[in-house]
């Protein structure tokens, strides 16, 4: 099993930036992908942004150029930079990790943008 801890989301005006956090219960070299969903009231999950074992990363057409994913492997964290953020970014951010063939997912976090 693996337990998803995710932090950061918050509060923030149209064109600022935030970083979100997930923290693993174990080793993420070992999973093969992790990554970051979110949902929107209303709306279906949707994938945002993901990076698989050998660091190669995947993100959707709407957040390329603004989200960066990335990962440190000795604090078992995933990250979400997120630059240049837009009310239609407004969503519960999950972090996943797909593991020994189970999707893993976190309680989620609240990001809202708006002025």
């Amino acid at each position: 099993q693996v337990q998803l801890v995710e932090s950061g989301g918050g509060l923030v005006q149209p064109g600022g930036s935030l970083r979100l956090a997930c923290a693993a219960s174990r080793s993420i070299f070992s999973i093969r992908d992790m990554g970051w969903y979110r949902q929107a009231p209303g709306n279906q999950r949707e994938l945002v942004a993901r990076i698989l074992t050998g660091g190669d990363t995947n993100y959707a057409d709407s957040v390329k150029g603004r989200f960066t994913i990335s990962r440190d492997i000795a604090k078992n964290t995933v990250y979400l930079q997120m630059n240049s953020l837009q009310p239609e970014d407004t969503a519960v951010y999950y972090c996943t990790a797909y593991y020994y063939s189970a999707r893993y997912w976190g309680q989620g976090t609240q990001v809202t943008v708006s002025s």
